[in-house]
């Protein structure tokens, strides 16, 4: 195609994408009727997202992908790319299926878009493949030819600046400029839910979204410790379920708020070396008594193997027997530098950059090896069951009507 051709028919063609292809991965690999429900459960978690960020869609599931049709391509791509279970999301300019129609609309995204060096094009067929009488490869050729007779860009395939895409379904290719990442996993919604324990620090709400992105519901649950709080402590842990919840619209997010600050000064007056051991074990206990209430079948946390003195494989341990559900710590093989690059890109970081005030529960010389019977024998008779009692007096609060306070 020659740049006089491309100008002739670019009055056919347009580079307003309206329409939207959202690619999953992994639940692809399930049977056909996990597949069918688990790609219904992804298109209403897309549609959920859509119309609560405030754009105006419909939303298909295909077998293969999931198809946003608006006149916000752009921002639903952007959008759509946060839905756990997606891959990535493309704004895409639908044509016809025919070499031709593909290399024009090529080039009026190419003319329309922002220059770069380098280019490449990507194409896929779907379906059957002998319905076309072209291949993958033609369109690349005759695409790329057709991008570079518009630009000044050159072909790059190994690191381009620009990737175009191209995928072809039936009698309709659809051709794209952009794409955006989506965080992979599996959709919200298809694993049992799981309480969070949430504390208001960054490892907490990372290690939050690292079950959600496997398809499990949190249920968020913050121990307020009363006066050994941090400032604003009990407002950053609702700043950090406010960007969980942008997640999940769809879902019960509302942060559940359990009353602690007893436990604490008990533990601050009856245990020394074991006190944060006690105070974990508190928190676990609680946790299986809000996962109770909400038919949860686990508990999260966000400890990481040997981050803190709390958090030594011995104490671990000992912690764990406190509670007959099983713990999960999505986050216990990885640094910290590792944690705050999530938190960074789930936005949860700037929300969590303060002091979570629980030092103050710190002994002067905390127990790294604890055993499980020395952790009991130091603890009140009846700690354990207080904690899980003061599930009784738990509010719910919505992140969404709560000011976070000052940053």
């Amino acid at each position: 195609m020659t740049v006089d051709d491309a100008d002739a028919r670019s009055d056919d063609a347009h580079s307003d994408p309206d329409t939207v292809l959202v690619s999953f991965g992994e639940l692809g690999t399930k049977s056909r009727e996990v597949r069918g429900k688990m790609t219904r459960r992804l298109r209403d978690n897309v549609a959920a997202l859509l119309d609560d960020r405030g754009v105006d869609a419909t939303v298909d599931a295909e077998w293969a992908r999931i198809v946003v049709h608006t006149t916000a391509a752009d921002r639903a791509a952007r959008i759509a790319a946060d839905a756990m279970g997606v891959v990535w999301a493309r704004p895409t300019v639908p044509c016809a299926a025919t070499p031709d129609a593909i290399g024009e609309t090529l080039a009026v995204l190419a003319r329309d878009a922002d220059p770069v060096d380098t280019y490449a094009v990507r194409a896929r067929r779907a379906g059957d493949a002998d319905a076309h009488a072209f291949t993958s490869r033609d369109i690349e050729r005759e695409g790329g030819r057709a991008v570079g007779a518009v630009t000044d860009a050159v072909v790059d395939l190994d690191d381009p600046d620009r990737t175009y895409h191209v995928e072809v379904r039936g009698s309709r290719a659809h051709v794209a400029a952009t794409t955006y990442e989506g965080p992979g996993g599996l959709p919200l919604g298809t694993q049992s839910p799981f309480v969070a324990l949430i504390s208001g620090g960054h490892d907490s709400p990372v290690a939050a979204y690292e079950v959600m992105r496997r398809g499990a519901p949190v249920v968020p649950v913050y121990v307020d410790l009363g006066i050994y709080g941090g400032p604003d402590h009990e407002a950053r842990a609702v700043a950090t379920v406010r960007r969980l919840a942008a997640y999940a619209p769809n879902f019960d997010c509302r942060l559940r708020v359990v009353p602690g600050g007893e436990l604490a000064e008990t533990l601050i007056e009856t245990v020394e070396d074991t006190r944060m051991l006690s105070w974990r074990r508190a928190l676990l206990r609680i946790a299986e008594a809000v996962a109770d209430r909400e038919d949860a079948v686990g508990v999260v946390t966000g400890e990481a193997l040997g981050q803190k003195s709390s958090q030594t494989a011995a104490n671990l341990a000992a912690t764990d027997a406190a509670v007959d559900l099983p713990v999960h710590r999505p986050l216990l093989a990885w640094d910290k530098p590792d944690i705050l690059d999530r938190a960074r890109t789930i936005g949860t970081h700037e929300d969590s950059s303060i002091p979570v005030g629980c030092e103050r529960l710190d002994p002067p010389f905390p127990e790294t090896g604890a055993s499980q019977a020395a952790v009991e024998a130091a603890e009140p008779d009846d700690f354990l069951a207080r904690a899980a009692a003061a599930v009784a007096d738990l509010h719910a609060v919505d992140p969404a009507v709560v000011d976070a306070g000052p940053p």
